[in-house]
């Protein structure tokens, strides 16, 4: 299996010459990477060529690592029913560069991209409707982001009095865990039943 993943990569490096950055096999997987000026050029080859036929775009996804100068990965996974192969193309950007869409290439890539867009703020150019898809419209922030705060930055509730759903800041009473009243969480200062026997012995 790993053999055949393997000629499948040479193939692609061959064809594609360095639009291809790197071509791994690991754990019975392919990986290709690219950079953002080629993905469209790699993605209709490995569509059209008859080696490779992959000519399902199974997922679009992305990954945030902000430790990076270039934080996101972009990672397409594609699907050939007619090699019965499956393969994984990522690429690096960050929050301001723009990736350009490849609807022309996967009509299928128009809500992978919104998806990506709304949840990591990843920029697609040419995509013909680029918006949020999963979040509301006046929602601030990309909520898959490791810098995005777990509880939000707002809350929401049906207003009966306005008779509409208001948006309020997030308020928190307390801190997480840093209860004021005692808790199993921080040790009791009282006896608790049964305790008093364990004291009794130390002494």
């Amino acid at each position: 299996m790993d053999e055949s993943l393997q000629d499948l990569g040479d193939h692609i490096a061959a064809g594609l010459g360095d639009a291809i950055v790197s071509s791994e096999v690991d754990r019975g997987e392919l990986t290709l990477a690219t950079t953002a000026g080629k993905i469209v050029k790699v993605l209709k080859f490995l569509r059209d060529d008859p080696a490779c036929h992959f000519s399902v775009l199974v997922d679009i996804c992305g990954a945030d690592n902000p430790g990076r100068a270039k934080r996101f990965d972009v990672v397409y996974h594609l699907l050939s029913m007619h090699q019965n192969q499956r393969l994984r193309v990522k690429l690096e950007t960050d929050e301001e560069a723009q990736v350009p869409s490849v609807v022309g290439v996967y009509p299928a890539a128009n809500w992978f991209e919104r998806e990506a867009f709304d949840l990591y703020g990843i920029l697609f150019s040419g995509h013909p409707d680029l918006r949020r898809i999963l979040t509301d419209y006046g929602f601030t922030g990309h909520p898959l982001r490791k810098d995005f705060p777990v509880t939000g930055f707002v809350e929401v509730r049906y207003d009966d009095e306005l008779k509409r759903v208001a948006y309020e800041p997030v308020k928190l009473t307390q801190e997480f865990r840093n209860f004021d009243f005692e808790s199993p969480w921080e040790a009791a200062e009282y006896l608790l039943p049964g305790d008093e026997k364990a004291s009794e012995g130390e002494g």
